[in-house]
């Protein structure tokens, strides 16, 4: 099922690996930002509650 990448497989297969590496670490990189962030929100508008 796999093409035949002849002297040239063992780059190939790294660069799919290191690009799918780094994809997988900008998928995880973002949802924790985005958990941080939804709590910081989640802070200062009950702040604003409190004080409001």
């Amino acid at each position: 099922m796999m093409p035949e990448l002849g002297k040239y497989a063992g780059t190939v297969l790294s660069s799919y690996a290191v690009s799918l590496l780094l994809i997988i670490l900008l998928i995880v990189v973002s949802v924790l930002r985005s958990r941080r962030v939804r709590a910081e929100l989640q802070r200062i508008e009950e702040r604003q509650k409190k004080n409001g």
